[in-house]
């Protein structure tokens, strides 16, 4: 190759073509369900904190009792259950390019930035 047409594919369309076909979509796909999964589990953080001190409040009144165990118990459960989502979302974002490498680091970026 001659230097005019590596500096014609350097400044051309297709480097552009080339770099959104084969890293740019699947890592923003990656980083979009990345930053997805990271505001959806502030938001449930938030809830889960909002229910576990109403039911605090609850007890303090009175109305329930509440099991130490079992407060432990249900965060076991729901932990196992997102350890199960995030394996889910990166085996299924490693499938969408050959190697998933781009995927993975833009899910990894979504997380960093969300």
């Amino acid at each position: 190759m001659n230097s005019d047409t590596i500096q014609g594919f350097l400044s051309g369309n297709s480097l552009q073509n080339f770099l959104l076909g084969n890293v740019g979509a699947p890592f923003i796909i990656g980083l979009a369900v990345g930053y997805f999964a990271k505001k959806t589990l502030k938001f449930a953080l938030l809830l889960g904190g909002f229910a576990i001190v109403i039911m605090f409040v609850t007890e303090y009144y009175g109305f329930t009792h509440l099991s130490d165990e079992g407060l432990k118990n249900a965060t076991t459960v729901v932990v196992g259950g997102m350890k199960t989502f995030a394996d889910f979302l990166m085996n299924r974002l490693s499938h969408i390019t050959s190697r998933g490498l781009s995927t993975v680091a833009g899910f990894a970026t979504g997380l960093k930035f969300g």
